[in-house]
């Protein structure tokens, strides 16, 4: 939701931004691994149980990631290669996180909540997965109630109210599997107004032309004289469908 809403205006009000850090010599990729080496130390301060700390290394790794692109779009170098790198340093950034609260959860509570982030993890990247094989077919599968911003944004709620964080964790699990749904529904709407049809005309003609039997030379129901089918040369045939006859007048003559 906010990657459709909200994305195109903060990367507006954050090119001054970009411009200065690249006037600095940052690079959208060195930010890009700031963001990564940020979330890696968010997911060890919560599985050690110091979740303030990791509270704090989570906002700050979402600064790098929202400035990754300004500073790209800044320095003219947007390419397919920065995005690609971009998506999947989230990925890994997002599932790191997630399995830091997995291993907090798992030492104070139970194994039992400890899948809770495992199973968002695994619905989070059928989101991401939907909305790449979407683009990379042509349509749009974009937005959706639970996007990455959102669900960073409800962790850091559990880890900040601690006492919220397994009813969070349930509200995030639900919230994207709803989004997985969404984009599914989509992507297919959209694909289902993409397939030709053909008129009915058509399909008549091509099931008469299916069961018409081919004639003509060279066809499957008409050989040359002489050319060799399955049962040999039209003579053979002749000799084979004679032979029994001839055979059984032999037999009764006395």
């Amino acid at each position: 939701m906010f990657d459709k809403r909200c994305r195109a205006g903060v990367e507006r009000s954050l090119r001054p931004v970009g411009s200065g850090l690249k006037k600095v010599g940052i690079t959208a990729d060195q930010l890009t691994v700031l963001g990564l080496v940020l979330s890696v130390g968010c997911a060890a301060a919560i599985a050690n149980g110091w979740l303030f700390v990791g509270w704090c290394l989570l906002a700050a790794s979402a600064v790098p990631d929202v400035l990754d692109g300004a500073v790209a779009k800044a320095s003219g170098t947007s390419s397919p290669r920065g995005a690609f790198f971009d998506s999947v340093v989230d990925r890994v950034s997002d599932t790191v996180v997630l399995g830091g609260l997995a291993w907090y959860l798992a030492n104070t509570h139970s194994p039992h909540a400890a899948l809770l982030p495992l199973a968002i993890v695994g619905a989070s990247n059928l989101v991401s997965y939907e909305r790449a094989r979407a683009e990379s077919l042509g349509f749009t599968a974009r937005g959706g109630l639970m996007e990455r911003a959102e669900r960073m944004i409800a962790v850091g709620l559990g880890l900040l109210f601690s006492f919220i964080l397994i009813p969070m964790l349930w509200l995030m699990l639900g919230l994207t599997i709803l989004t997985a749904i969404q984009r599914f529904v989509m992507v297919w709407r959209q694909a289902s107004a993409t397939v030709p049809r053909r008129p009915a005309n058509d399909r008549l003609t091509g099931r008469w032309s299916a069961r018409r039997p081919s004639v003509g030379f060279g066809g499957e129901g008409f050989r040359l004289r002489g050319q060799r089918g399955d049962s040999g040369t039209w003579r053979a045939r002749r000799a084979s469908q004679s032979r029994p006859a001839t055979w059984r007048r032999a037999r009764t003559r006395p």
